[in-house]
């Protein structure tokens, strides 16, 4: 199986600049987006041969996921069953036969760390909420997680110490996240590779540079280690601010 995932920053805006033509030629099995920036109704995306799945922020042109499948999941669920985590459209869950498919938009803890504290609180929840999941079936998690979790996995780590997305709190409960029981996919067929990173700011010719962040990752339960084929970071796909990411998985 083929998995994508793309914080896309704005599907409407992405459409305008190839999202399509990368849809079609990549051919993913699941093909999963974060903060597609919309509401119901916005955007008709022509995808033949794939089921699609939306759950969308409250707030206008704010958040919001999707998932395309070219299989029929067993059920769907949006958010986390938490009321204040789910009114911005961040999380989206499928189960298939052997596992289930969950896609993440993380809160960003923004400037000046003004929501770190809610962050926080985020990944207690949505950590128990995988948890939970695991109890019944093996967990595929992709997406934004807006968090370099080591130095190897952005250009400047020391000026970014305590800059939203890599501060000590974050990074910490990236470790909690792993040392529950999943795997970081890209560092497992790559753990010492440099360079190599899935967010560039759209400032000081950040991208041109390569001077970026790896926030986009896929996670699996340990369960499924056996099965890993590959991942991969697509960084030369361009279209917004962050390039897709892959798994293959038997």
């Amino acid at each position: 199986m083929k998995l994508i995932s793309w914080n896309v920053n704005g599907i409407r805006a992405c459409v305008g600049k190839g999202f399509l033509e990368y849809f079609h030629e990549t051919d993913a099995d699941i093909f999963c987006i974060q903060e597609s920036k919309m509401q119901a109704g916005q955007l008709e995306l022509e995808l033949d041969g794939y089921h699609q799945y939306w759950n969308y922020a409250e707030k206008k042109g704010y958040s919001g996921t999707a998932i395309f499948t070219k299989e029929e999941p067993i059920s769907v669920s949006y958010g986390i069953g938490i009321c204040e985590h789910d009114k911005e459209g961040r999380v989206i869950t499928l189960e298939f036969e052997e596992f289930y498919m969950v896609t993440v938009y993380t809160p960003n803890s923004q400037n000046e760390l003004a929501r770190l504290e809610y962050r926080m609180q985020w990944e207690d929840a949505f950590l128990a909420y995988l948890k939970k999941l695991e109890e019944h079936k093996p967990v595929v998690i992709c997406g934004d997680m807006n968090v370099a979790h080591k130095e190897i996995d952005l250009k400047n780590p020391k000026t970014n110490r305590k800059n939203a997305g890599f501060t000590d709190e974050e990074r910490e409960k990236f470790t909690q996240l792993l040392e529950s029981g999943f795997i970081d996919t890209f560092r497992y067929f790559y753990p010492d590779q440099e360079g190599i990173y899935s967010w560039w700011s759209y400032r000081f010719q950040a991208r041109a540079k390569n001077a970026g962040w790896r926030i986009d990752y896929f996670l699996v339960s340990e369960a499924l280690k056996d099965r890993l084929v590959d991942a991969k970071i697509h960084t030369k796909v361009l279209g917004s601010d962050h390039c897709p990411v892959e798994l293959q998985i038997n």
